[in-house]
């Protein structure tokens, strides 16, 4: 049986915007870029990933480069899944879906993982998503097998957020 899927954002989530004032956090420039992260959160996320756990695959817009440039940094494992924008696909990552309602990218490609395996359990944690309540509630509803995170882009994933992903990891829920 394969474990359950971990949708990783890395702005907002990995990738905190603290002012470099947290003394605990690592940061360094990646492609013009200043990024700033907690050591201790990547390591329980690869500690996760290579017991089996979760499988991790990135789902950002840095997409490519976050396997490239940033997982061993950070140290997270290379190699994984990346799931990058629909070509066609606006700056501001929208697109007009039947109905003319708005199309998140990342809700597309969330929806397309699911699909592949509607039974599998999948966690997606992006900042964005308490921005995007609105565009990802039917998905939601529809989809109980997924669990959502959404850090502050300020302070970005913390333990708090994992201890709470383990335990719906654990629950079977």
């Amino acid at each position: 049986m394969l474990p359950p899927l971990l949708l990783l954002d890395v702005d907002g989530v990995l990738n905190a915007l603290d002012r470099g004032d947290a003394p605990d956090r690592v940061r360094g420039t990646f492609a013009g870029y200043l990024l700033s992260w907690d050591p201790t959160v990547t390591q329980r996320l690869a500690d996760w990933h290579a017991e089996g756990t979760v499988e991790l695959q990135w789902l950002t817009t840095w997409a490519g480069n976050a396997d490239l440039l940033l997982a061993e940094p950070m140290g997270l494992p290379r190699g994984l899944r990346v799931h990058e924008r629909a070509d066609g696909e606006g700056p501001s990552g929208y697109t007009s879906s039947l109905g003319g309602a708005p199309n998140w990218w990342k809700l597309g490609a969330a929806r397309a993982v699911v699909a592949e395996d509607p039974t599998r359990r999948t966690v997606w944690i992006d900042d964005d998503l308490a921005l995007r309540a609105e565009d990802t509630q039917a998905f939601l509803a529809e989809n109980p097998q997924v669990y959502v995170v959404a850090p502050d882009l300020e302070t970005g994933l913390t333990h708090g957020h994992l201890d709470a992903v383990e335990a719906w990891l654990v629950s079977g829920s």
